[in-house]
């Protein structure tokens, strides 16, 4: 009689559990897609939702209010935006569907990147 393993399966559950622990936490601190015409435009920016922080740029210096992010996301074509505050504890995995928009002080936009 052949013998059985099940370390494959193992394997594939252990990688299961850490891929849902990941994604149960994904959402902190970031700003999702508005419905509407503003997800129609994030859509043609950028397929899949990956961003492009060039077309961003164009808040550099502006106040980080609700709209300036949203605006910046949906030019960006990312799925999500965050802010990023002068000596904030951030995470430092690389989302290529996310726009992290860095300030100063005094809330005005230094940077825009993907990531």
């Amino acid at each position: 009689m052949p013998k059985t393993t099940f370390a494959p399966f193992a394997a594939m559950l252990g990688g299961l559990a850490t891929v849902l622990t990941l994604a149960a936490c994904a959402g902190n601190g970031q700003t999702p897609a508005a419905p509407g015409a503003a997800a129609a435009a994030a859509a043609a920016a950028a397929p899949g939702g990956l961003c492009n922080a060039q077309p961003a740029q164009v808040v550099l210096g502006q106040s980080s209010t609700a709209s300036v992010v949203e605006s910046a996301r949906a030019r960006s074509g990312a799925r999500m935006a965050r802010i990023l505050r002068p000596g904030q504890t951030i995470t430092k995995e690389f989302n290529a569907q996310r726009l992290s928009l860095q300030v100063d002080g005094n809330g005005r936009i230094i940077t825009a990147r993907c990531g």
